[in-house]
């Protein structure tokens, strides 16, 4: 990307870097959701639904353990902040400022409000409104919050353990995630679960896809208005972008993990898909085409 530098920093940032939280009196019960692969953190990603709502997160151990126990408060702490992140900080940052700018505009233009939402950098783990959650998980967007959190060594796995390199991809992924955000304000969330409640398994799995396929395709709309607006594009920014797609996409998960593909338990799209939605939004830069929902072929 251009330079990003001395840019705008949003004002929607929390840190809470360094702090330390437990679960006192037992930590938290045991809540009802469902595990689904995506891909980011180590070689997959699991969505919680907890009470209905969509945790976007990773390692199904570390989640169990997190969200078993007796129910009481959660305990913070300060610690010191992770060294050498700064930079990651900044970047998060000033990409966030330019979600911002992009769906304020899109939002206006339909005679609306865009209610931005906040970025919560934490390390290790986080209270939420979708319940406490480790690094592990990887960064997800939390509805009742209207927050999306990240530890920012996810960006360090993006590149070395995924080989999504340069800095296109991470800015793909806070893009995805402030995605899942328009679709919160926007009644899709809210219209997705209700619809997987009344579906089997492998229906609800492709309504699950159409929802993360129409996330890539706002995180290309925002690449497109962003670079009309801002020129935060350069040469091989959308290549580093595809490449980040397909190293998400569920086949190339389930070959990794698992040495076979089975796509009825895809939930967030095959790579070809990902990528091809990605490039609808950013070949349109309209919100107009990324309704996968209307869509025939995924």
């Amino acid at each position: 990307m251009v330079e990003w530098r001395n840019r705008r920093r949003s004002g929607n940032i929390e840190d809470r870097r360094g702090q330390r939280f437990s679960r006192g009196g037992g930590g938290l019960a045991l809540l009802p959701l469902i595990f689904r692969i995506f891909g980011f953190r180590g070689l997959v990603f699991v969505v919680l639904i907890v009470g209905g709502v969509w945790l976007f997160g990773g390692d199904l151990q570390p989640v169990l353990n997190l969200l078993t126990g007796g129910g009481g408060q959660t305990v913070a702490s300060q610690g010191e902040v992770p060294p050498g992140q700064e930079e990651e900080a900044e970047f998060s940052a000033v990409i966030l400022a330019d979600t911002e700018d992009v769906w304020n505009q899109v939002f206006l233009e339909q005679g609306m409000d865009y209610p931005e939402p906040a970025l919560v950098l934490f390390s290790d783990a986080v209270p939420s409104g979708c319940g406490f959650a480790s690094a592990a998980v990887g960064p997800f967007y939390c509805p009742p919050d209207r927050k999306i959190f990240i530890d920012l060594t996810f960006f360090d796995e993006l590149s070395g353990q995924l080989g999504a390199s340069g800095d296109f991809a991470p800015a793909y992924v806070i893009a995805h995630e402030v995605g899942h955000h328009v679709q919160n304000v926007t009644g899709v969330l809210d219209r997705a679960n209700a619809m997987k409640q009344r579906l089997s398994q492998t229906e609800a799995n492709t309504v699950q896809v159409r929802v993360e396929l129409q996330a890539d395709c706002y995180a290309g709309v925002w690449a497109a208005r962003a670079d009309r607006m801002n020129g935060i594009l350069e040469q091989g920014d959308i290549q580093e972008g595809l490449r980040a797609a397909a190293a998400v996409g569920d086949d190339t998960l389930q070959r990794r993990a698992q040495g076979r593909v089975t796509p009825d338990s895809f939930t967030h799209g095959s790579a070809e898909q990902r990528q091809r939605w990605f490039m609808a939004g950013y070949d349109s830069g309209a919100m107009d085409s990324c309704d996968t929902f209307a869509a025939e072929r995924l």
